[in-house]
């Protein structure tokens, strides 16, 4: 779901018209190990691509809770649940949507209630789409980037009030960026910057596309400024620090990462639980999508999923 390093215009595009399928579903069904008449939490609603099937399997006497911050995913969210309804009639388990990030999971959700959690991390289709959201440089928009637009730092006041060498830190550290300190003086040379146009001006200005690169020069800056907005490692580290009290003997936790730095914090802290013997490791090494579905999806070349049982 991540606009990232490896990602084409191309790519893009094509992945715009399967903007409704969620990566990895087959894989992260059977790592769930869903049962009927369970409780799962989904702690990235989205566009309910996971949840409705996670739903179909449930049986009238489950329950689903779904979070998501982001407002205009779960108004959608809600009336693609509301079809799945429609067709299962009373085989449809009880469905409670948490308009929260998930790094607060363990305020909503009974200690040792869970079955099993999933979670899908990153940018979704949605947010990268809608030009008003201000996630992608494709379409001109506000500098936005907040997952949820109510509240919190906007991605315009980084960009023009962050000090230099923080830009240039953070646009490295997350971005992965090795232009970052030519990038972040272009940025501040260039301010006020309002629009994700002239942001992507300033950068492509400085860090040209190099040759035999297939990503856009704006790409990772962008990448990192959104991270850096929404805290989201740390929104993952407080979901792995309270997963585990969440979920029954026997629960499952199956996460999905789009980033190396999200994906090696989930393997660091599943190893570490592994060692302290509170959870089983089921997936030695990442899962990652099969050549037919990145061909069919090309935001899963990135997907990396790992899971891990309570004990």
């Amino acid at each position: 779901m991540d606009e990232k390093p490896g990602f084409s215009p191309q790519g893009e595009r094509a992945a715009r018209k399967q903007a409704h399928v969620p990566v990895l579903l087959e894989e992260a069904l059977q790592y769930l190990n869903v049962r009927r008449g369970g409780t799962y939490v989904d702690a990235t609603l989205g566009l309910a691509g996971h949840s409705s099937e996670i739903a179909k399997r449930l049986g009238g006497a489950g329950k689903l809770i779904c979070f998501d911050r982001d407002p205009e995913a779960m108004e959608k969210a809600k009336a693609r649940m509301g079809e799945v309804a429609d067709e299962l009639g009373a085989e449809m388990p009880q469905v409670v949507y948490v308009p929260r990030e998930f790094s607060e999971a363990a305020e909503e959700v009974a200690a040792k209630s869970v079955d099993g959690l999933l979670a899908d991390f990153g940018v979704s289709s949605l947010q990268l789409d809608e030009a008003h959201r201000g996630f992608s440089f494709r379409s001109d928009g506000p500098l936005d980037m907040r997952m949820n637009p109510r509240t919190g730092e906007t991605a315009e006041q980084v960009v023009n009030q962050e000090d230099e060498n923080v830009l240039a830190d953070l646009i490295y550290e997350f971005g992965e960026e090795r232009r970052s300190r030519k990038i972040a003086r272009a940025i501040v040379r260039a301010r006020p910057i309002a629009t994700t146009a002239e942001l992507a001006r300033v950068i492509s200005a400085v860090a040209p596309q190099m040759k035999g690169d297939k990503i856009h020069p704006a790409t990772k800056t962008f990448q990192a400024i959104r991270m850096r907005v929404n805290d989201e490692l740390g929104e993952i580290q407080s979901l792995l620090k309270g997963a585990g009290s969440l979920l029954k003997p026997g629960g499952r936790l199956v996460l999905i990462s789009f980033h190396s730095l999200e994906d090696r914090l989930v393997k660091d802290a599943f190893r570490e639980a592994g060692q302290a013997k509170t959870f089983d490791v089921l997936t030695k090494k990442p899962v990652v999508a099969e050549e037919q579905e990145q061909m069919r999806n090309p935001r899963s070349r990135s997907a990396k999923m790992r899971a891990a049982e309570k004990v």
